[in-house]
């Protein structure tokens, strides 16, 4: 996501995210059967395997898939060991980092690494991009009718959130992962309407950005993103980038 903000760029990203439901899909099934592995597959018991079921449905995931996902976790199907790894560089000074999850890490390295140098940047040293982010909590709350930003700082900040940052598209919350369970239960239970399917228990919030008030540079940013983003081992990429009004007008226009 762009350090500008947060709401420009997931309207960037639905008409491309409708298109890869597979890929989506196959993200979120990895997650659930990790989650499930490691703290067990009953939801009313194991919080973050409940919000990323409420994720999955978000994203229209079949409840099929769900099931599969869950029981490959528990055992009852067979799944293969997967591995978490982390990639990262800088390009034109932006920061980008990539979270994989795969069943092969060198198949993922060099998929990762590939893409890097098509976009004519090479792979760095652990912590060279990640130093720019923080690991946060982050729960994403649409703007409505009746919902102002005191609602939202009451309710999140007394349930333990760190930072509330309003935007013209709506309200990001910021916690510490431990406490994205209880600030977002807090914040339905308050009545507020969340978008599932762009939160995240753990995602890596740039501390320090780099602004771009440069079309092309920006169309070339995503562009790495997507290609990244492609690949079917990724979870996730994140970068640095804080593009200006002109610019997200413009990534907008475009499409």
């Amino acid at each position: 996501m762009s350090g500008h903000s947060h709401w420009a760029t997931i309207k960037r990203a639905k008409g491309a995210a409708d298109a890869k439901k597979g890929k989506i899909f196959s993200k979120l099934g990895k997650e659930i059967t990790i989650v499930v592995k490691a703290k067990g597959g009953n939801p009313d018991t194991n919080p973050t395997l409940r919000t990323l079921i409420a994720k999955a449905k978000a994203a229209q995931m079949p409840n099929d898939n769900i099931d599969r996902a869950i029981k490959k976790g528990t055992g009852e199907l067979e799944s293969a060991a997967l591995v978490d790894a982390v990639y990262e560089g800088i390009k034109g000074g932006i920061a980008i980092v990539c979270t994989v999850l795969t069943d092969n890490k060198n198949r993922a390295a060099a998929e990762v690494g590939n893409v890097f140098k098509k976009n004519g940047t090479e792979l760095a040293k652990q912590g060279s991009a990640a130093r720019l982010f923080d690991r946060l909590g982050q729960i994403m709350i649409p703007a409505a009718d009746g919902l102002d930003e005191d609602k939202v700082m009451e309710v999140a900040l007394e349930a333990g959130a760190e930072d509330v940052v309003s935007e013209d598209g709506g309200f990001t919350v910021k916690c510490q992962p431990a406490d994205f369970n209880t600030v977002l239960e807090a914040i339905k239970g308050a009545g507020i309407a969340v978008d599932e399917e762009n939160s995240a228990e753990r995602a890596l919030v740039p501390n320090m950005t780099a602004p771009v008030s440069d079309v092309a540079v920006a169309k070339a940013i995503n562009k790495f993103v997507d290609m990244l983003e492609d690949l079917e081992d990724v979870q996730d990429v994140y970068t640095n980038m804080e593009t200006t009004d002109e610019v997200d007008a413009a990534l907008e226009a475009e499409g």
